[in-house]
């Protein structure tokens, strides 16, 4: 028996729910994982809502993303073995003592990088590889602007620009979530309840206007976005945490100077094994040079899951926030 958070119907954070559980052995491709730690995220809120489905329906367990070891595996698995350290992002049901995991999903996490590090970082860290490196390719003449600097992604997406020799710019909530984003890697911070954050973009720019926009906001930062962006510049929309964006003309991307707009995924960037392999040794290598370091600065009991998501919504926490079996 081992224990899970299960939710049987959709709504608040009331609904996610302790319990016990019995597992069937790995089957043909599986490997049984037994969690070390595991990862919070702002999507597990959408999940949990009914934002988003879950796949199969209800009940379902959240969660997409942890770290353990390998317990056992099933027939024709060769890529881990019992007893590899690995983490994973993978399909619903992280939040969990022990879990079965598609095989081919699971990555072996080099001895440098913590089980609770990894589940800090896994999901949020390759979101800031695709961004960052494929999605819109970052170099020295990039400026960018990232909403919600301050958050699990934003924190690792201003590190890794500040390595890249890009000119960051970051949006943020307070004066003290805007410390923390200078302090990763941010040239500059935008108190959004107190500053117009579109104004003061063209204002740092010289009227120019950033290469690309990365907002994971939503509702709130739409169409203001689009007009911190030069002619030809990028939006991309990865999230939705104040409401997703209303339908709109495309003629608008037009009227604002032939912008591009792209509304990614993780899931879609890593769905070949030899994506997912590159995307998460790209990340391992930057956080194992040092030029990105994983900031856990919360850490809640598996059984306290509820309380976790109040402080997510409530935008309470900063950097990554991990659950302890």
């Amino acid at each position: 028996m081992s224990k899970a958070i299960v939710i049987r119907e959709t709504g608040g954070p009331e609904v996610l729910k302790l319990e016990e559980r019995t597992l069937a052995a790995p089957g043909p491709g599986e490997a049984l994982v037994r969690h070390e730690a595991i990862g919070l995220n702002f999507i597990d809120v959408y999940f949990r809502t009914g934002l988003y489905p879950a796949p199969n329906g209800l009940p379902f367990t959240p969660g997409n993303e942890g770290a353990g070891t390998v317990v056992a595996v099933g027939e024709g698995v060769s890529n881990v073995a019992p007893g590899d350290p690995v983490a994973y992002v993978g399909p619903l049901g992280s939040y969990a003592e022990e879990r079965l995991v598609p095989a081919d999903r699971l990555v072996k996490r080099p001895d440098t990088i913590s089980a609770e590090t990894a589940a800090g970082m896994m999901l949020k860290g390759m979101t800031a590889q695709y961004l960052l490196r494929r999605t819109y390719r970052v170099g020295p003449e990039t400026t960018l602007l990232y909403h919600a600097a301050a958050g699990g992604v934003g924190l690792i997406v201003g590190q890794w620009a500040k390595a890249l020799g890009a000119t960051a710019i970051g949006t943020v909530g307070s004066d003290e979530k805007g410390e923390l984003a200078r302090a990763n890697g941010y040239t500059h911070v935008i108190n959004y309840r107190s500053e117009n954050f579109a104004e003061r973009v063209k204002e740092i720019t010289g009227g120019k206007g950033c290469d690309v926009v990365y907002d994971s906001i939503g509702k709130d930062t739409f169409p203001a976005s689009l007009d911190c962006l030069r002619p030809l510049g990028m939006f991309v929309s990865f999230g939705n945490s104040s409401g997703p964006v209303d339908a709109f003309n495309l003629g608008l991307l037009g009227q604002k100077g032939s912008l591009f707009a792209t509304r990614p995924s993780l899931f879609a960037y890593i769905a070949a094994r030899s994506d997912l392999e590159a995307t998460a040794g790209d990340l391992f290598d930057v956080v194992g040079s040092g030029k990105v370091k994983i900031d856990v600065r919360q850490t809640f009991p598996l059984a306290d899951a509820a309380r976790a998501h109040q402080a997510l919504e409530g935008r309470e926490t900063t950097g990554s926030t991990v659950l302890v079996p």
